[in-house]
């Protein structure tokens, strides 16, 4: 069981890492930027992934990790966003993706402490990576700063989800109301007494109101919308993804088929490439242009498989025509025969699945 756990949460790590890392420098060319991403998204997609709470837990774990580490890579590498402000959109848009993906998990406001509370420590975690390479002495509050937003968050979630059918609670705890209510308290302190510097040339009562719209457009309007955009977005996905839950019996039927057919293609690839070179060897000036490497006899070989030109080499001589055209014909060949045969063979438990998949719709 726990060699199973490890494996689920390897293979998740992985895959958010991919996506993640990807797309990170295809927005920003900062590496901490996209280390943070990477880590916020491992962290949350593995711990979403071996809790599970839904039919495919690996999918549903790469889906939000991959969301949140790109959104995470996204505001602090494209919109430069500090590392402390990312957390009030950050953790409402993972409790909303959640949210949206199983919309049994939240029946009262303890639910949705427990909820935003494991994914507040998910964020620390997911943090950590990134503030050890990028050596800040403020790392230990940047990376406590989702546990300190936590209550603010469960509480806005919890007022935005209380008249759903099936909400238990009337009223959010009292002891939830006093420690969402120290994060405001907190923020203003700091503004107030200059920690935290906002150079926008106002003073007095002006430099007041400035505070007040800046706490209530980061505290309030912001985390309202990632949770309901989050929420919004799986709710919208939930049916879609269900369609490759279905898909994944028919692939597992045509793996092997599909195997075989790359491994035959990929034979014809590599023979021919060795016929091309070899002809080129005995009668140069075959080919225009002709490369000198197995690489570039591969690389052509591929593309006349397709029945796609390759500019760096052209056939020149009848002979390397007629051997093009030979290759045409077998590539072609291969791919209908083998098609017709592989459809044959499976067609009986392609039927099979279907009527399985069309009897629990019926149910």
């Amino acid at each position: 069981m726990l060699r199973r756990l490890i494996w689920l949460g390897v293979r998740i790590a992985v895959a958010v890492a991919l996506v993640v890392v990807t797309c990170g420098y295809a927005i920003t060319g900062v590496h901490t930027d996209v280390l943070l991403g990477a880590g916020c998204g491992v962290a949350i997609g593995v711990g979403v992934g071996l809790r599970g709470g839904s039919g495919s837990r690996p999918w549903t774990g790469i889906l939000i990790g991959s969301i949140v580490g790109i959104v995470t890579a996204f505001l602090t590498g494209g919109l430069s966003v500090g590392w402390g402000i990312i957390v009030p959109p950050l953790l409402p848009l993972a409790v909303g993706l959640i949210d949206g993906l199983d919309r049994s998990s939240f029946s009262g406001y303890r639910d949705v402490i427990r909820e935003t509370f494991i994914l507040a420590v998910l964020l620390s975690l997911g943090f950590i990576p990134a503030l050890v390479v990028g050596d800040s002495y403020l790392a230990p509050l940047v990376a406590a700063t989702p546990l300190l937003v936590m209550p603010w968050t469960a509480l806005l979630i919890g007022l935005l989800s209380r008249r759903r059918e099936g909400w238990d609670d009337a009223r959010p705890p009292w002891l939830l109301v006093l420690s969402a209510a120290a994060l405001p308290v907190l923020m203003g302190l700091l503004f107030g007494f200059g920690v935290v510097q906002e150079d926008v040339g106002l003073s007095g009562i002006a430099h007041v109101l400035w505070i007040v719209f800046t706490l209530v457009i980061s505290l309030l309007l912001i985390p309202v919308l990632a949770f309901l955009g989050g929420r919004t977005a799986a709710t919208w996905l939930r049916p879609r993804l269900q369609v490759y839950g279905q898909l994944a019996a028919y692939l597992r039927v045509m793996w092997v088929p599909i195997g075989g057919f790359a491994a035959g293609y990929l034979t014809i690839i590599f023979l021919f490439a060795g016929f091309y070179g070899t002809l080129e060897r005995l009668r140069p000036g075959a080919f225009s242009d002709a490369g000198t490497g197995l690489a570039d006899w591969v690389s052509f070989a591929f593309f006349t498989a397709l029945a796609q030109d390759y500019a760096a080499i052209i056939p020149v001589s009848t002979g390397a025509r007629m051997l093009v055209g030979l290759h045409l014909i077998l590539s072609v060949g291969w791919a209908l025969v083998l098609f017709a045969a592989v459809m044959t063979s499976i067609e009986p438990k392609l039927a099979r699945i279907a009527r399985r998949h069309a009897e629990e719709d019926a149910d």
